[in-house]
């Protein structure tokens, strides 16, 4: 059952953030690790191990890493194109047209974001600067225990407005065989993409960012995965560039006595069956609400496919914490700095303002986050762990490189030169400071 806390104790325990990727490893997965890689092994230095092997011997290495991690023994990583391009007819119309909606909407959100070329001539000359696409993508799509189609509309579509030439996309082995489920193929062929690697976990990363004889090797790698997947980013970032680190998914929730008890525990239960570490949180000043969505929580639960994962994340990560006022709650939303944050009130404009940090806002008890996780339009790709304190959803800008260009005329690089050469000697660069005295001969 959910808990009701003071803010003390919320503090003391749930709204702590414990160090950024400390994974928790559980006893079966460290059994698992010391049996694959040794003992002490940690999921650190199994992933180093994975990424070694693979810079080593390349395709051989991601068909034995494939077999023994993902169950799956392909000789291809490469899907048939026949098959992408045929799989929108083996899911149900209604599938078909709800991918084809949700990446309608996407592809339009993001054509509004502004990537400006601009220069301007107040400076001396023409300063400015160019933004250019980057040249090759590759898009890691989760697959665990469910395909998550939502999860490639939301990385790709960004990716395409943004005009960069090349996307590949990276998806675990299905069950069935290894074979990806036609859901993920269907809704790469609604954005046109055509080439998909059976590939997941650390193995996929690696390949991704070192490439290997049946793998083109790309510039960034973006998308969420697991905590290996995770990383595997973090271990090679640098080699390749990385849209961000994420670990499990968080909602909290900003209410007051006028929201639906119903649908606020219908929320925070959507996030909590993530995963056992989803966090699931709500702020109210209102204690009957709060003892209400508690009530509710319990007895929606009992309805759920997949309780039990639910009831551990609300044990341990969740819970329902009675605020001041909605000050109070507001402020303690922005330093927990969410991945979602949703408002229920009376009055929800009222209060965005006064959370400055969070990954999304969900204005009001319509605009509910799962809509944001399918088919509202920004991309569900957002920063978690409180990493909202500096970093932003997945976005045009994550797909463009800015380069700087600098076209000064003679009186203004005359005039700028003295001002350098000063500098480079206060630097004791000396041959900085030629190059500028140089100018002004």
């Amino acid at each position: 059952m959910i808990q009701i806390y003071t803010v003390n104790e919320a503090n003391k325990r749930i709204l702590r953030r414990e160090m950024a990727l400390r994974p928790n490893v559980p006893p079966s997965l460290q059994a698992s690790l010391d049996g694959m890689f040794g003992e002490e092994s940690t999921p650190d230095t199994a992933v180093s191990q994975i990424i070694d092997d693979v810079a080593r011997r390349g395709d051989e290495a991601l068909r034995e890493w494939t077999s023994r991690l993902d169950g799956a023994d392909l000789d291809n990583f490469v899907v048939g194109r026949g098959a992408i391009e045929t799989a929108v007819s083996r899911i149900p119309t209604r599938l078909a047209d709800a991918l084809r909606l949700a990446a309608d909407r996407i592809r339009q959100f993001h054509s509004y974001q502004p990537l400006p070329n601009w220069e301007t001539a107040e400076m001396g000359g023409r300063l400015g600067q160019r933004v250019t696409p980057i040249n090759r993508v590759g898009v890691y799509v989760p697959g665990g225990t469910a395909p998550l189609p939502s999860s490639l509309l939301m990385s790709v579509i960004p990716a395409q407005v943004a005009g960069v030439p090349h996307i590949v996309v990276a998806t675990p082995p299905g069950r069935d065989g290894g074979a990806v489920p036609d859901v993920i193929l269907a809704a790469a062929h609604i954005t046109g993409i055509d080439t998909i690697y059976t590939l997941g976990g650390a193995q996929a990363v690696a390949a991704l960012a070192l490439g290997t004889d049946s793998v083109a090797r790309v510039d960034k790698i973006v998308g969420a995965g697991n905590l290996f997947v995770t990383l595997a980013k973090k271990q090679l970032y640098g080699i390749v560039g990385i849209d961000g680190l994420y670990g499990p998914t968080e909602t909290v929730v900003v209410a007051d006595e006028t929201a639906d008890p119903a649908w606020v525990a219908a929320d925070m239960l959507a996030q909590a069956e993530h995963d056992v570490l989803a966090t699931a949180i709500l702020f109210t000043p209102s204690r009957t609400l709060a003892e209400q969505v508690q009530a509710e929580i319990g007895q929606q639960m009992t309805q759920l496919s997949r309780s039990e994962i639910t009831a551990v994340s609300l044990a341990n990560q969740g819970g329902i914490v009675i605020t001041a006022d909605l000050d109070e709650a507001c402020q303690l939303a922005s330093d927990f700095a969410a991945e979602h944050t949703c408002i229920a009130t009376a009055d929800p404009d009222a209060l965005i303002a006064k959370i400055p940090d969070a990954g999304g806002l969900f204005v009001g008890e319509r605009s509910f986050e799962v809509l944001g996780d399918y088919v509202a339009g920004p991309s569900h790709v957002m920063p978690t762990g409180g990493t909202a304190r500096f970093a932003s959803p997945l976005n045009l800008a994550d797909f463009v490189k800015i380069s700087s260009i600098i076209r000064l005329d003679d009186d203004t690089s005359r005039e700028l030169s003295q001002a350098a050469a000063i500098i480079a000697e206060a630097e004791q660069l000396t041959a900085h400071a030629n190059a500028a005295y140089r100018r002004l001969e």
